[in-house]
């Protein structure tokens, strides 16, 4: 018996056994709709508390938290974003797509400026990326080592004055 033989048989049992109860199927069609239904209620929760953060939250967040922030936020910019995995991202953390070009992101939630490894790191991950810009998002400010070798890599710093104005204007649309 292959594997195709064998799911058809699979396929025949279950049908067999929902069809003869079907408030066994019933049930069952519930139980997985309650189940949907709650993810998506829960999904809206979380976005709607994470869109509503103000920056003193954000301050206390932890880096995968940041990370979940700029999603929401980027989004309701316009942008398609994808999070990179937690470990061998290559120094990116989001991903954000236009309709015309690629662009990858390290999110830096500090309490201190941020030094010129993140840029070193976003600089090697755009290439890894294949992207055409590559941005470093924090909550605080960067070193002046830092904002000179963004400027000679043309690295986009956002730090947390431009940050603030982005959730400003966020915050009123939502």
């Amino acid at each position: 018996m292959d594997d195709f033989e064998g799911f058809k048989l699979g396929i025949d049992l279950l049908w067999s056994i929902l069809s003869a109860e079907p408030l066994l199927t019933l049930g069952i069609i519930l139980f997985i709709a309650l189940v949907v239904i709650y993810e998506i209620i829960i999904n809206i929760i979380k976005g709607y508390r994470l869109k509503k953060s103000g920056i003193k939250d954000i301050d206390e967040m932890s880096g995968n938290k940041f990370e979940e922030y700029l999603l929401v936020l980027l989004k309701g910019r316009g942008y398609k974003v994808k999070l990179t995995p937690k470990s061998g991202d290559y120094g990116a953390d989001l991903i954000l797509i236009t309709t015309n070009k690629k662009i990858v992101v390290q999110a830096k939630r500090y309490k201190k400026n941020v030094g010129v490894r993140a840029v070193q790191e976003i600089v090697s991950a755009q290439k890894y990326y294949k992207a055409d810009e590559c941005w470093v998002i924090t909550n605080s400010f960067f070193t002046n080592q830092a904002i000179k070798l963004a400027s000679s890599n043309q690295v986009r710093l956002i730090n947390r004055s431009e940050l603030m104005d982005w959730m400003i204007t966020y915050n009123k649309t939502a």
